[in-house]
């Protein structure tokens, strides 16, 4: 779920960089979000991967850190007029829903490796 999650977040954050870049002309900030935006993605991805259970929460502990930052990004594209309430709220909404997500993975993988 996770991972089809922040796949699809993913391509929305770089259409919307193009939408920034081509039609906006916005190009610092919208560097930024692309970077921390489709990040997350690839940690979830690397962490499927790990090698250890450690290495798991390590990876999407960073997932979780991409994701706040992509929220700061997003929430500084929207005061700065270049998305609109509506485009900010659409999006902003899948981010926050990676965060609940990434969250949950993270207590509850935490909460076992502590039982065993």
């Amino acid at each position: 779920m996770i991972a089809e999650k922040s796949y699809r977040f993913a391509v929305r954050i770089v259409k919307l960089c193009q939408y920034l870049r081509d039609v906006k002309h916005e190009f610092i900030l919208s560097q930024q979000v692309e970077k921390s935006g489709t990040s997350i993605r690839a940690n979830v991805t690397e962490g499927q991967q790990g090698q250890s259970r450690a290495d798991f929460i390590a990876k999407l502990s960073v997932a979780l850190k991409e994701t706040s930052e992509t929220k700061y990004w997003l929430s500084l594209l929207h005061d700065t007029a270049y998305l609109t309430d509506r485009e900010y709220r659409s999006i902003q909404s899948d981010c926050i829903e990676i965060e609940k997500l990434l969250t949950s993975i993270l207590k509850t993988t935490k909460a076992n490796s502590v039982s065993k």
